[in-house]
């Protein structure tokens, strides 16, 4: 047979949804305040703890992406302030608080008061990253501004004589904790600032409550160190501490220990960059050394004695000469004959040598050839040049053709 199901009867499923929607809609996000106790963190990075007081206590969970920023240091006992929500976990019918956000009791205004300046000086451009300033690669001299009776200042001051014994220390001495103390650092700053002795400054503090920490929360500090000349790395605090100082610093350290390292080259770094730099050094001068030998070996290949090439040229000059004389003699044999035929050309010109075949030369009395008889009259004296010798006569008779 086939079940009937009565639409008015609800499955324990349905009842208890409606019971956490009811619930979630009834009950915003609001703060509550109790001791943890039973605090777990699942593999899945879920957290999952007790809020109780004197009369009461509830379960809670804050899921992985927002239990990824709790405080390392939370521990069973503590009081503490979680913003939640109350619902229903169906599956076992069990009320719980889903937990967006949590810290420990007490500290809403303050954290107020740190959101508010935070957002204050951001608005200024206090903590624009192109305003922050890079660290000197090697810096001669590094100053520290906290308490001379910090754990800090030991952890700094032993880690740079690890890292670099050669770099000089100030210390500008300050309380990094109590009433006054944000003052006396934004002092301290400003009085390193102006004596200008280092080329980085630290500002560093061991871990602490948020009250411990909140010197570096103030706005003095905050002024003083963007006011400041010289390069500032705050450390305050460990890994998960947050404070103004460190949004305005030009770098921010994790711890005091980091803030040494990040500020100082490491000796033996640099010693092995130097090695290198020697063994690249020699290799390019080896190798500028070999190249100047086979060009000097080059032109030795090429390289005469001084009497070879005087043989050279004096074999060279021997050959000019026979072509020279050589040409010379072609020249003058050439000559010569040349001369013989315009010698026997003029020869065949000469006058002489027509008279000579019987021929003569007659002039007027002026001395003009004579070559026709019209040009002179009867009686005109005329000469007549032979072979050999001139005779003068008088014309008697002439006949024109």
């Amino acid at each position: 047979m086939t079940a009937i199901l009565d639409p008015s009867v609800l499955t324990v499923s349905q009842l208890l949804r409606s019971v956490r929607d009811t619930l979630e809609r009834r009950f915003p996000l609001a703060w509550v305040r109790g001791e943890l106790s039973n605090f777990s963190r699942a593999p899945s990075g879920h957290c999952y703890f007790t809020l109780k007081d004197d009369g009461a206590q509830v379960d809670c969970v804050m899921f992985r992406s927002r239990a990824a920023d709790l405080d390392a240091e939370l521990r069973n006992g503590a009081q503490v302030e979680v913003r939640a929500v109350p619902t229903l976990y169906e599956p076992r019918g069990r009320l719980q608080l889903s937990v967006e956000a949590l810290r420990r009791a007490g500290l809403g205004p303050l954290y107020e008061r740190f959101l508010r300046l935070k957002e204050k000086l951001e608005r200024e451009g206090l903590f624009d990253v192109a305003a922050k300033r890079e660290l000197a690669p090697y810096p001669r001299a590094i100053g520290v501004v906290t308490s001379v009776a910090a754990a800090a200042l030991r952890d700094v001051l032993t880690t740079l004589a690890r890292r670099n014994p050669a770099i000089q220390v100030i210390v500008y001495p300050a309380p990094v904790q109590g009433e006054g103390a944000a003052e006396r650092i934004a002092a301290a700053l400003r009085r390193a600032s102006a004596r200008a002795e280092c080329d980085v400054l630290l500002l560093v503090r061991g871990g602490g409550s948020i009250e411990d920490l909140w010197q570096f929360n103030e706005e003095a500090v905050a002024r003083a160190i963007r006011a400041s000349r010289i390069p500032v790395v705050v450390g305050v605090g460990h890994e998960g501490d947050f404070t103004i100082a460190d949004f305005a610093a030009d770098r921010r350290a994790p711890t005091p220990t980091a803030a040494a390292e990040l500020a100082s080259p490491s000796r033996a770094e640099l010693l092995a960059r130097l090695a290198d730099c020697a063994r690249c050094l020699a290799r390019e001068m080896r190798r500028r050394i070999e190249t100047a030998a086979q060009t000097v070996d080059g032109w030795a290949r090429r390289l005469v004695h001084p009497a070879a090439r005087l043989r050279t040229h004096r074999e060279f000059v021997l050959q000019l000469q026979a072509r020279l004389a050589f040409a010379l003699s072609h020249c003058v044999h050439r000559s010569q004959a040349r001369l013989e035929r315009l010698q026997a050309s003029l020869g065949s010109l000469d006058p002489g040598a027509v008279l000579a075949r019987g021929y003569s030369i007659t002039r007027d009395a002026s001395g003009e050839v004579l070559r026709d008889a019209a040009r002179v009259r009867e009686g005109s004296r005329i000469s007549t040049t032979l072979a050999r010798g001139r005779l003068e006569s008088e014309v008697r008779k002439k006949e024109d053709l």
